[in-house]
């Protein structure tokens, strides 16, 4: 029975932000291919906690094909063949959040889950984590890297069943007592997956100040106040001083952390919710001022 192992990286908390997919196809009891693609998401904001994770940053996907484009590559396999994936409920909620985000409907996807195959399978072991269950079985990967997490998904799964005396991984769940689960949301499940309402923000109330460091390695001051019912923000640097949105400040927007030099990795993300709570428009510099620039 053939299957593939697929892994999602997500650019912030929500499940419709795909940054990357990796995948790891089975056939015949062995890993046959392995693949991994970059994708920009639906929205450019990456929150710092998964930058820190996955080390993916908006630059690395500005020019990414976008999610549909991506996932039509490898649909046929996906639509007929089993998934699985470690922590599936997440795997499969990004597809299925993402297709609705884009306004289309996948088919519905039969899948196991890796962690539910190995609790079966490996009773008492102190975490069910890939990490650990990677260690388990000898294997040496670089975690939450999407194509790496994927074939330590594949390699978990075949080592169950080899434990189990096959190399087929529907046997193996068989002998298991695990059916495939199949995608699909209720209405409840959909409310829940979305997460409860963000709290208002007090836009008046909020000033905000980072130390970013440009590009020759001098420091530069963002700072980030409510004016006139909007929030603007100034950066120190050459661009800045003239009126243009620079990349210092288009990098914090982003959620891009890498050159913050300032212990402030909270006030990125109350950044972020100031900029969901007034709009796009209402930020100064606004984005075709740094495109000019």
């Amino acid at each position: 029975m053939r299957a593939i192992a697929i892994d999602f990286e997500t650019a912030n908390e929500q499940r419709a932000s795909p940054c990357a997919v990796g995948l790891a196809w089975i056939e015949d009891g062995r890993i046959v291919r392995r693949a991994h693609r970059f994708i920009r998401p639906p929205v450019m904001r990456f929150s710092p906690g998964n930058i820190r994770v996955h080390g993916i940053r908006p630059v690395d996907v500005a020019d990414a094909p976008d999610f549909p484009t991506v996932m039509a590559e490898f649909w046929p396999d996906l639509s007929s063949t089993l998934l699985l994936a470690h922590n599936a409920g997440f795997d499969m909620g990004v597809i299925s959040a993402t297709f609705e985000l884009y306004g289309g409907a996948p088919s519905r996807l039969d899948y196991l889950c890796t962690k539910d195959i190995a609790r079966r399978a490996w009773s008492g072991e102190v975490s069910y984590g890939l990490a650990a269950m990677a260690r388990r079985i000898g294997l040496t990967f670089r975690h939450h890297d999407a194509e790496e997490d994927a074939h330590a998904c594949a390699s978990l799964a075949l080592a169950v069943a080899a434990d189990l005396g096959t190399d087929r991984i529907g046997l193996m769940a068989g002998r298991l007592g695990l059916e495939p689960r199949r995608t699909g949301w209720t209405a409840a499940q959909r409310m829940a997956r979305r997460g409860a309402p963000r709290p208002d923000v007090r836009v008046e109330a909020d000033t905000l100040l980072f130390s970013v460091r440009g590009s020759a390695g001098a420091s530069y001051a963002v700072s980030g106040e409510a004016r006139g019912g909007r929030f603007r923000l100034a950066c120190s640097c050459h661009a800045g001083r003239f009126g243009s949105r620079c990349r210092h400040v288009t990098a914090l927007l982003d959620g891009e952390v890498t050159d913050l030099l300032s212990d402030n990795l909270a006030d990125v993300e109350r950044l972020r919710r100031i900029v969901d709570a007034v709009g796009a428009d209402a930020i100064h510099p606004p984005e075709r001022a740094r495109r000019a620039a």
